[in-house]
């Protein structure tokens, strides 16, 4: 008998929770930034279904595990102690202030070293796109388990994220973000920018700014700054992308954008569109060039998951244009690609089938990034707690 997507899930975060540290496990901790960020909101998720503690608790120690690693220099590093720099018990207190590291195997380029563009795939720092994923994280922890602690911190890790990749370009114009820097965030690795990082940053800020509208506000959790400075990159990008995992990207952000229109914290109905027509640019893409009947040697497993999770949140934007047509615009932005999108959701459970099949996980591709392959394939069979704003 064929599993149900929740047993599969189960079945990948138990064998997750083995590999890398959690749990009973007799394994030492191992953490990446990106693959824990989903990891904890697919133990959130399986949580909110089976009702069942040890999930609750898989998904606290990860966070916690995250926070005292990845919050801390290397244990290769000259350096020592919180990455923010305070001391062993205030940096409990603000594990993210510093931000927090992505977690590579080598540790990062020296200021003397020289760029090489292969090698830094390989060294560590911190990324923007990483931080705004445990940001999401911590914001579903809070959500969850009713305490602001997990919300402040993701809200401190917004801060600092904006206040050290965000710069104003000397040849003037809108501020622009490093796509990558330094462990202790002093200075840039890789300059450029990520092309859907200003998108991600003003989507994320905007979910806490909501989060916070529960609580007692106070001066210091207040984003309005940082969501003006995104909104002003935002104006001046081209989303369109064919890497399906920006793809999924794009259409997990109409998701998010749609879920905070309906909420009455997000107002730019007109940004909404733009990504959605850039989400079904990619789309057709894809289906051009029919990259999805490659045999598995020459595909990324997490980068096709990462479009299958974003088809799955796209789903539900039809649903809601229907229960709220008067906040979309007079024009309803998804009465003319509703066709289009559905047309395409059939790709999700393509994508999963073809990756549960144990013969297509053989491959290099599999093997080689083996943790955030299973906790994206996990996200896109029980996507519920990822794709809550």
């Amino acid at each position: 008998m064929r599993n149900t997507p929740q047993q599969n899930a189960v079945q990948i975060m138990l064998d997750f929770a083995d590999l890398t540290g959690l749990g009973a496990s007799s394994q030492p901790p191992g953490r990446y930034l990106w693959t824990d960020a989903f990891a904890v909101c697919n133990y959130l998720s399986l949580f909110r279904v089976a009702k069942d503690r040890s999930w609750l608790d898989l998904a606290l120690q990860l966070v916690d595990q995250v926070h005292c690693i990845l919050g801390r220099h290397r244990a290769d590093d000259m350096r020592s102690g919180w990455i923010s720099g305070l001391s062993d018990e205030e940096g409990r207190l603000h594990p993210t202030r510093g931000g927090l590291r992505i977690g590579k195997g080598m540790n990062e380029r020296s200021p003397a070293e020289p760029f090489d563009e292969h090698r830094e795939w390989d060294r560590d720092g911190q990324y923007f796109h990483y931080l705004t994923k445990w940001m999401h994280a911590l914001r579903c922890v809070g959500s969850v388990t009713g305490e602001r602690i997990y919300t402040e911190w993701a809200l401190e890790l917004a801060k600092t994220a904006h206040a050290r990749f965000s710069y104003a370009p000397a040849w003037g114009g809108p501020k622009r973000l490093f796509w990558k820097m330094s462990i202790d965030l002093s200075r840039p690795l890789v300059p450029s920018m990520g092309q859907h990082d200003p998108l991600d940053g003003l989507v994320t800020y905007s979910e806490l700014q909501a989060a916070m509208g529960g609580f007692e506000r106070l001066a210091s959790s207040d984003l309005q700054t940082e969501i003006t400075d995104m909104s002003g990159i935002c104006r001046s990008m081209e989303w369109v992308t064919d890497d399906p995992l920006g793809i999924g990207g794009l259409l997990f952000e109409t998701s998010r954008i749609a879920q905070l229109i309906m909420r009455g914290v997000f107002s730019d109905v007109k940004l909404l569109g733009e990504v959605l027509e850039a989400g079904l640019r990619g789309l057709e893409s894809i289906s051009v060039s029919r990259r999805l009947e490659e045999p598995p040697g020459y595909r990324l497993p997490f980068r096709e998951l990462g479009l299958s999770i974003g088809l799955k949140a796209a789903s539900r934007l039809s649903d809601w244009a229907l229960l709220h047509p008067a906040l979309f615009g007079q024009r309803n932005l998804f009465t003319g690609h509703a066709e289009a999108l559905a047309s395409y959701l059939p790709l999700a459970e393509k994508i999963e089938s073809f990756w549960l099949d144990e013969g297509n996980r053989t491959v290099a591709n599999w093997s080689e990034h083996r943790g955030i392959n299973m906790v994206m394939l996990a996200t896109s069979l029980t996507p519920g707690e990822f794709m809550t704003v």
